[in-house]
């Protein structure tokens, strides 16, 4: 029996057999795995409600034949309680754990970086010192960056020419006249600005943006990410944008 040791945030759990649950976690230094949570959904269980979704967990696991068992659990930091009562926090949060999921395809496949991201992401989102749907669009900018799919944004994706007057996902990011591909939207200047300061993490001038600008950097970058994922978000369907004024 081989046992080991790491840290990490619970993605999503579903039953397993009468008492056990598959519980699925990003963690620090292993990635993605999925351990078998025995006995969690009796009412007597140890450490059933430490494998929610949203805790930083320390877990302790034995390696198996298909699944590893889940034998010791303790919380670090249970981010669900400060999301659970507000909707369009938790609804925000939730698309994040779909996508850190989505982002890491394979198992136990190191994800250092995707890791960090999501923690940064959901300490700043239960923190509430940003608009919910600007902290998620930071986050999915950030991670597709980590994944290698960063939208180009101030120089043309296709011939880095500093003239954009388009956004094609096709093609990448912004594009020049002379790319720009049938189809491709036309932003406010502002909008392209706005993505800019999410992906650098410009805060002040993120939040000083207008309502119409964060609703269409919202729709370009759900696009552009359910694009790349070659999968739609499902969450994404909760969440609330912030509205045009």
């Amino acid at each position: 029996m081989s046992l080991y040791r790491d840290d990490g945030i619970v993605l999503r759990t579903h039953k397993l057999g009468e008492a056990d649950r598959i519980v699925t976690v990003l963690t620090r230094r292993t990635g993605k795995i999925r351990g078998v949570a025995k006995g969690v959904r009796r009412t007597m269980s140890r450490f059933g409600a430490r494998l929610e979704p949203f805790t930083h967990v320390d877990l302790q696991l034995h390696t198996g034949r298909t699944l590893d068992v889940i034998t010791q659990a303790e919380t670090i930091r249970p981010y669900g309680e400060a999301l659970v009562t507000d909707y369009p926090r938790y609804t925000a949060g939730s698309a994040m754990l779909e996508t850190a999921d989505r982002l890491t395809l394979g198992e136990k496949e190191p994800s250092l970086r995707q890791f960090l991201l999501l923690v940064g992401g959901l300490r700043t989102l239960g923190s509430g010192e940003h608009e919910p749907r600007l902290v998620l669009d930071a986050y999915f900018l950030r991670s597709l960056a980590v994944a290698g799919y960063a939208p180009a944004l101030e120089a043309c994706a296709r011939c880095k020419a500093p003239a954009v007057r388009a956004f094609a996902i096709v093609a990448g990011g912004v594009v020049c006249g002379g790319c720009r591909p049938a189809g491709a939207a036309v932003p406010a200047g502002e909008t392209l600005a706005l993505m800019v300061a999410l992906l650098k993490g410009d805060w002040l001038t993120a939040d000083a943006s207008d309502g119409r600008h964060r609703a269409e950097c919202s729709g370009l970058v759900a696009a552009y990410l359910q694009w790349h994922l070659e999968h739609g978000i499902r969450s994404l369907r909760h969440v609330e944008r912030e509205p045009a004024t």
